[in-house]
């Protein structure tokens, strides 16, 4: 068996004076928590900071999104201009501070109307203007020979040509567990799987593992709970993505406009490319937010884009996954126009809650919000934020499944099956789940966690396997 370093952190959890509680472990509570323990080290005594996640962290929204860290190309029909810099000058800081998670990804966007690449190509030259030089490379349009050679399966009639530009793509949940594991190096104190509630008594935590409960002490608590805040009216949509054998021959991802207006991607994915991603749906959740999976409907939204994109394409899905969007509610909007604006406000019980935003700008929200809590916890002091220039430290990946599922237990606080294959890797969403290759990680994780065969079985159960 392993040390088990999230013992030791529940039991600081309960012993020790906080000043800061940070509520939720996607990836505002991770940006945040980076942030505010690099201020930390610049204060006579430092600042005792704590994070809790009451599932696996980065399980939620920021570990199923697009995969993407993007300006927002489709924002500019709506006119927030404003969201479409920030992203982009965000874009620009990740590819410096985490070039192992981010990395710069060419689109193709086929055209099929008569104006079609004039539309877009303008739309893309303000893109270009706002990015300025936070630019990864200009757009340029191409010629209806040129888009059939770079994919020679899309459907050629009609194709009328292509544009191409860059954003990035990341590995979401990686860069959400980096941020964290950043700040633990930094001295802050994360625990999964423990959810917080009020009481006229003051806060309680439970771990959801063992049951059991116990009082936490702090001065200031930062919600950054997303879906589940009850802060403040949340509109909740839900994006899906279906995973397919490779679809696409080029290099570059995908980016087709449907008829109305919506933009979908299909991005080059899995460990060697050898995967697409299509996505993503924007609807109206009415469910509760741990309730959250693909419609029938979606799917066959998601399953027709790709047959009118490549007709010959024959495969399914492997898999899909889905996660919602908490928006900032916007009157008379739809889900797809709401915009990703953020909000940060202190309510009158001293609590710091963030809301709404991209995945893209979590860094820029994150500093936002400890500027905002630094005028407290350090008065008269101007301790700027440090994360814009300092790079991640990211670890190299081991090259065997043996060595992985060590580093996701030992390094990342995985607890779980679901924790290793959906989160620290994404081998789950990769292949379809099979007792063959499931077994020898539940093994192994049962031999680092000390797991009896009861607990195994459980575990592989939980999976339908």
């Amino acid at each position: 068996m392993i040390r088990n370093q999230r013992s030791e952190n529940l039991a600081r959890l309960a012993q020790e004076n906080w000043d800061i509680l940070i509520i939720g472990g996607g990836i505002n509570g991770a940006g945040v928590a980076r942030d505010l323990a690099m201020r930390a080290a610049h204060i006579p005594g430092g600042l005792r900071i704590a994070l809790v996640e009451k599932r696996y962290f980065s399980s939620g929204t920021s570990g199923r999104n697009s995969q993407l860290i993007h300006g927002g190309l489709r924002y500019l029909k709506y006119g927030d201009f404003g969201l479409v810099h920030e992203a982009l000058r965000e874009r620009a800081t990740l590819l410096h501070i985490a070039p192992g998670l981010v990395k710069p990804l060419e689109f193709l966007i086929p055209c099929y109307g008569r104006y079609d690449r004039l539309f877009y190509g303008t739309g893309l030259t303000l893109y270009d203007a706002l990015a300025g030089s936070h630019g990864i490379a200009s757009h340029h349009t191409i010629g209806s020979e040129a888009a059939s050679r770079l994919e020679p399966n899309m459907a050629s009639e009609g194709l009328r040509g292509g544009v191409l530009f860059h954003d990035a793509a990341v590995h979401s949940a990686r860069l959400v567990l980096e941020n964290i594991l950043d700040a633990e190096a930094r001295g802050v104190c994360p625990a999964n799987y423990v959810e917080i509630h009020q009481s006229p008594h003051g806060l309680h935590a439970r771990d959801l593992l063992t049951g059991s409960e116990f009082g936490v002490r702090t001065r200031t608590i930062i919600d950054a709970s997303g879906s589940w805040s009850q802060a403040a009216p949340l509109r909740l949509v839900r994006g899906s993505h279906l995973i397919y054998p490779r679809i696409q021959k080029s290099s570059q991802a995908i980016a087709h406009f449907d008829e109305a207006g919506r933009i979908i991607f299909l991005i080059p994915w899995g460990e060697n490319d050898d995967l697409t991603l299509v996505g993503t749906t924007d609807v109206d959740h009415q469910t509760g937010a741990d309730q959250v999976a693909i419609s029938a409907s979606e799917t066959d939204y998601l399953k027709s884009i790709v047959r009118r994109l490549y007709p010959s394409f024959r495969e399914e899905p492997i898999t899909s996954y889905s996660s919602l969007r908490p928006l900032i509610v916007q009157s008379g909007r739809s889900a797809t126009s709401t915009s990703r604006e953020h909000k940060i406000w202190k309510s009158s019980d001293n609590v710091l809650h963030i809301a709404g935003g991209k995945y893209t700008t979590y860094r820029s929200m994150s500093e936002e919000a400890a500027d905002t809590l630094m005028t407290d916890l350090a008065p008269g002091r101007n301790i700027p934020g440090e994360t814009a220039t300092t790079p991640l430290n990211l670890p190299e990946i081991p090259p065997t499944q043996e060595a992985r599922v060590r580093m996701a237990v030992e390094r990342e606080h995985a607890r779980s099956l679901p924790d290793v294959i959906y989160t620290s890797t994404y081998w789950g969403h990769e292949r379809r789940l099979d007792r063959q290759w499931l077994h020898p990680i539940a093994l192994q994780m049962a031999d680092l966690l000390g797991w009896d065969q009861a607990k195994i079985t459980v575990e592989m159960q939980n999976l339908g396997v």
